[in-house]
């Protein structure tokens, strides 16, 4: 089953942007802290500035922002806003309805899966990005100071 880092990365860059408090950060910069490529993140920020977690400043010395208090960004939103929140899909082709099993199969999994799904989310739904970000502070393992 194919995996997505989108929510990661988006929640790398958000942390990092809260870190860097009121200044303003570069594509190229939250790329090469995530490592990654810029049009990434570009698309990254894109997603998280229509679910109004990040802005832009424009100019000279501009970048991305967040568009709120990170205290009050939860993990739950930025994976909202970035993934297809399915955690798991049902089967491709349809099983034949004429077998015992697979005309029953999808009714019988499903309440297990939206109880992990919700289970999922009310996890992501307990941190901030806040919370992250004094996380990164206290495990102080950069060799020299965060410079953008």
């Amino acid at each position: 089953m194919p995996t997505s880092s989108r929510f990661v990365v988006a929640v790398h860059a958000l942390v990092a942007l809260a870190v860097s408090g009121d200044k303003p950060l570069r594509s190229e910069d939250l790329a090469y802290s995530a490592h990654t490529s810029p049009v990434v993140i570009r698309g990254l920020l894109s997603r998280l500035s229509s679910a109004g977690l990040t802005k832009s400043q424009l100019g000279a010395g501009g970048g991305a922002l967040l568009a709120k208090p990170a205290e009050e960004m939860r993990l739950l939103e930025v994976y909202q806003a970035v993934e297809d929140t399915r955690l798991f899909t049902m089967h491709r082709t349809p099983p034949p309805a004429d077998c015992a099993v697979g005309s029953n199969i999808v009714d019988a999994l499903q309440p297990a899966l939206i109880r992990a799904r919700e289970a999922f989310e009310a996890e992501l739904d307990h941190t901030t990005i806040a919370e992250l970000a004094d996380a990164v502070a206290r495990l102080g393992k950069f060799t020299m100071p965060l410079e953008w």
